[in-house]
């Protein structure tokens, strides 16, 4: 089975299992790791914003124009930024590694 890494805020490093077919959204609640993800991923908030490390983020599909607009909504947006939500797990992304932003904006909360 794949495995993929968060790093959290501090640079802690979290190594888990990475089912295929997954979303890193997914993987994360199943792993209790803090992504909030406040709209289950159903691509209408950025509080699942995490930051792909550069040699995978070549590997992932390109965003859709629905989540380029949510990903300007993200704190500490970064060219490698990606919603957790629409990172789906296959093979070839064993060894992932994805870091958890210092914050997020939840515009249910933060109105």
């Amino acid at each position: 089975m794949p495995k993929m890494n968060f790093i959290d805020a501090d640079g802690n490093n979290k190594e888990v299992d990475a089912p295929l077919g997954l979303s890193v959204l997914e993987i994360a609640h199943k792993n209790k790791i803090d992504l909030e993800g406040a709209c289950e991923g159903s691509l209408a908030c950025s509080t699942c914003h995490v930051i792909v490390e550069e040699n995978f983020f070549d590997q992932l599909e390109e965003a859709s124009e629905d989540e380029e607009d949510m990903l300007d909504l993200a704190f500490g947006l970064t060219h490698t930024s990606r919603l957790g939500c629409q990172i789906i797990i296959t093979e070839e992304m064993d060894g992932l590694t994805v870091k958890l932003p210092a914050a997020t904006r939840n515009m249910m909360v933060d109105v």
